[in-house]
């Protein structure tokens, strides 16, 4: 391949020609095509099907393709790649034009950007916010990504008198889910407040047809950008749901998706693949069981929201209790991290001298343009450089694995093409272990056990209202008694107390 040298050992790739470096370290064995090369070709040709359009998503029998987001030229059908095109010229168009003054409410500049969203929803975004918005970006984001009311009001508060030149982003794939309504339905009740019309400054990223979809279309919201159900939402930052903020910050989205691309293409090869090479020393570390962790250590701050990042698109993917076949496999692998040096000075203590149950994948990024402002903050770079050689050799040292990906810069097209080589492995691992790396029955499992808790609480206050009751004047145990559900009354007990703070 044009611009790539590999160095002595296999374990070290270099693609000159991209700023990307993967060092495996000694988790995979020189002899590792003897092992796992039958394996390893099985699962390249599984991601092959999956990118021409098989069916990977057997609980909802849904495809996944979210590789047709870089490289629309790969949707297996023509209406996909145009509705992609589509798509992405929309959000560029959007955006240039809030940047620009174009799109206001009421004839004023958005100078703030709200992103309501929960998980994949929202986790990008940040990574993107963190990683490329430049300083004194057109609009400022904030994020409500949870649904927590003092969290929500913090945020609002920081918006202030602002909220009239606040550009309102919601995404939620399904446009039910019960985290991003509630902080719309906190955000609707602050606008009221300052006798502001939702409808002027929202827009909806969301399924076709959902009920977000149809709300905005009778409600007149500025805009509504596809989701489709091909899109898994943890895979979605390359959708519009991570795009349409980054172009509203200024962020090069072109760039991403040229970057996740030639991640792509470096991931179908055989030869010096680093999302295979990822994947088999991820294998290796964890001996196929995931028993031990990996700890994300990015050595720049830029990179401080990758590990929340890949945190889900690792653990949704791979943490299954079955295997493809029905056997009860338990499997996963479990991700953890912060940045260096920080945490130099807290948990690599442990890292080097306690459970030795993890292996530390380091993230080291050669330049920044700061590193050459002037002599002092060259030497903080070569401090932070130095930190990063030093921590890797003393945990070497003490035999603790540890593998590295460097990247020249962070730059848009070298952050999509990291997100990519991570989504690529991850989908390598899961045919691995024979796990469907692309639903999720345990999360959907939440869900629906949240909604039955949800369901409860309205029958202890239903059953209060009617014996003129208050929380405190009832037992857990009077109440399931009552409600005919004994086996309720920890939960009971549990919304006893909740309501009593709130009566």
């Amino acid at each position: 391949m044009a611009g790539m040298a590999e160095c002595m050992r296999p374990q070290r790739l270099w693609f000159e020609d991209l700023g990307l470096g993967l060092d495996t370290g000694r988790l995979v064995p020189e002899n590792w095509e003897a092992e796992m090369g039958a394996r390893a070709r099985a699962a390249l040709k599984a991601l092959e099907a999956l990118e021409a359009g098989a069916v990977a998503n057997g609980t909802e029998r849904r495809r996944v393709g979210h590789y047709w987001l870089r490289d629309p030229r790969l949707a297996p059908e023509e209406a996909i790649r145009r509705a992609i095109e589509g798509a992405n010229r929309d959000v560029r168009t959007f955006a240039a034009a809030v940047r620009e003054g174009k799109i206001t409410a009421r004839g004023k500049k958005f100078s703030h950007l709200l992103c309501i969203g929960i998980g994949g929803s929202v986790l990008g975004t940040q990574l993107f916010h963190g990683a490329l918005a430049p300083v004194g970006a057109p609009l400022t984001p904030h994020f409500l990504d949870n649904t927590d009311p003092e969290g929500m009001v913090n945020v609002l508060a920081a918006i202030g008198t602002d909220l009239d030149r606040t550009l309102i982003a919601v995404a939620s794939k399904s446009g039910s889910t019960p985290e991003p309504n509630n902080a719309l339905r906190v955000v609707e009740s602050f606008l009221e407040r300052q006798g502001l019309a939702l409808a002027e400054r929202a827009v909806a990223i969301t399924c076709a047809g959902s009920t977000l979809d149809r709300r905005a279309e009778e409600e007149g919201w500025l805009a509504r950008f596809p989701l489709w159900e091909w899109v898994g939402g943890r895979n979605s930052s390359l959708s519009a749901v991570g795009l349409l903020p980054a172009a509203l910050m200024g962020i090069d989205t072109e760039g991403l998706l040229r970057g996740a691309a030639a991640a792509d293409r470096l991931g179908r090869g055989w030869e010096a693949n680093p999302a295979l090479r990822l994947a088999l020393a991820w294998h290796y570390a964890g001996e196929g069981r995931g028993k031990r962790a990996m700890v994300i250590l990015p050595y720049r701050d830029s990179l401080r929201a990758f590990s929340p990042y890949l945190q889900q698109i690792v653990m949704e993917s791979l943490g299954k209790r079955l295997d493809r076949d029905g056997n009860a496999v338990h499997q996963g692998l479990t991700v953890y991290g912060n940045r260096g040096s920080t945490d130099q000075h807290s948990y690599v203590q442990q890292l080097r001298d306690g459970l030795d149950n993890f292996f530390v994948n380091f993230i080291e990024v050669l330049w920044s343009r700061a590193d050459g402002l002037n002599a002092a903050t060259a030497a903080a770079a070569a401090h932070l450089e130095g930190f990063f050689l030093g921590t890797r050799a003393a945990l070497e040292e003490a035999g603790r694995p540890t593998l590295t990906v460097t990247l020249r810069e962070v730059t848009p097209f070298s952050l999509g093409m990291l997100m990519a080589l991570y989504e690529r492995a991850v989908g390598i691992y899961g045919e691995f272990i024979n796990v469907n790396a692309y639903d999720q029955p345990g999360v959907e499992a939440g869900k629906r056990a949240a909604d039955q808790f949800l369901a409860l609480k309205a029958e202890a206050e239903g059953f209060l209202a009617r014996v003129g009751k208050r929380p405190g004047e009832a037992s857990a145990e009077a109440v399931a008694e009552a409600l005919g559900k004994p086996e309720a009354v920890e939960s009971l007990h549990k919304w006893l107390e909740f309501l009593r703070c709130h009566s």
